[in-house]
């Protein structure tokens, strides 16, 4: 059987007429899978019987299993299992009018920021671009009966687990398969790639016609060179000064600002000291930054721990006198242990104990 999730319309065409389908029929299945949210073509029924069951007999409409779904108030968590036996997670965030949805690109991450539970396990592989679309199939099956507009993913950030730009070519072509508005049709505006700045693969990025149109968000998480590299190693080989330069000089499409993530950890970069120096570094550039303060998640195998509620407010209040725009996210999937940092496939700790469970 042939995996059809994760081809481009151009692909599926091609295997349309590899297999002597018209052309309109790969038309029709992409249309059904990628705006319908459909997996099973005998529903597909705008095409005949016959070929619908040649479909269920020759065709994949998913190359992950859905495992789990652990939901809370404002978020739900999804554990998939890939072909190779490999978990991989997905939290859906309710934000006020519209769903967003954090997807994974890699199983594991050999970036190994120090205060990330995912980086323990080191990179075992890249996700295919069928995997990482597939997280979004089976998400939006599960929603796509709910009243507007929560039955659409409005917005998607690669935030899960993983280093985004470390898997370049299937994040494109996701990526492609997401702002395709013959399929899923979501605004380039609406997707957002999160890197942890990795020097030559920013600059790769930002001379990409495509992903260069996609927004953009740094995990910077200190004011210098010191700091970040206590917590990220990767800023010894991608020195702060130049990520800060390249960040500076990045073509941005009009009207877009880069978000500058900023996870604070107690006692490490939660200083009212770090807040100037940060802000005395964004406030000549302020027109093309935002901050997103991220009060870290505690988590049991780590030692680091979230700072006190008022140095948060302190630490935001600093940039908003400079007149930056700082924002404070409060990871909406901390509840089922899968907001920022806490995305870990390894079953540690057991997820009955953090929200409803339900066997699928």
């Amino acid at each position: 059987m042939e995996l059809l999730i994760g081809k481009t319309l151009n692909e599926l065409r091609e295997w349309a007429l590899k297999h002597n389908l018209e052309r309109y029929r790969a038309d029709q299945i992409y249309q059904w899978v990628y705006k319908k949210w459909e997996d099973n073509p005998e529903r597909f029924t705008n095409i005949s019987k016959e070929l619908r069951k040649w479909l269920k007999e020759n065709a994949k409409f998913h190359t992950l299993e859905k495992i789990e779904r652990v939901e809370a108030p404002d978020s739900v968590k999804y554990l998939f299992k890939t072909e190779d036996g490999h978990l991989v997670e997905t939290v859906l965030i309710r934000e006020k009018d519209h769903w967003t949805l954090c997807v994974s690109t890699q199983i594991g991450c050999n970036v190994g920021c120090k205060f990330c539970a995912t980086a323990r396990d080191g990179l075992i592989r890249n996700l295919t671009a069928a995997e990482i679309v597939d997280q979004l199939l089976w998400v939006q099956k599960d929603i796509r009966d709910l009243d507007k507009p929560w039955n659409k993913v409005r917005n998607i950030v690669f935030m899960g687990m993983g280093e985004p730009l470390a898997n370049f070519n299937n994040l494109k072509k996701a990526v492609e398969i997401f702002v395709d508005q013959k399929g899923v049709d979501i605004s380039k505006r609406r997707l957002t790639i999160s890197s942890s700045g990795i020097l030559y693969q920013l600059r790769k990025m930002a001379q990409d016609p495509l992903l260069r149109n996609v927004n953009l968000a740094i995990s910077l998480n200190a004011p210098n060179q010191e700091i970040r590299e206590e917590i990220m190693p990767i800023t010894k080989t991608n020195p702060f000064d130049e990520l800060w330069d390249l960040l500076v000089n990045y073509p941005l499409p009009e009207g877009r600002k880069i978000t500058l993530e900023y996870v604070l950890i107690k006692d490490i970069n939660d200083q009212r000291e770090h807040a100037e120096e940060l802000a005395r570094l964004i406030k000549p550039h302020r027109k093309r930054f935002k901050v997103n303060l991220i009060p870290y998640n505690p988590s049991p195998i780590l030692p680091y721990e979230r700072p006190p509620e008022g140095r948060i407010y302190e630490f935001q209040k600093v940039l908003l006198d400079s007149a930056i725009i700082a924002t404070i996210r409060w990871s909406k999937g901390q509840d089922v242990f899968g907001a920022c940092g806490q995305l870990r496939a390894k079953r540690e700790i057991p997820l009955l104990n953090r929200g409803e469970f339900v066997k699928n």
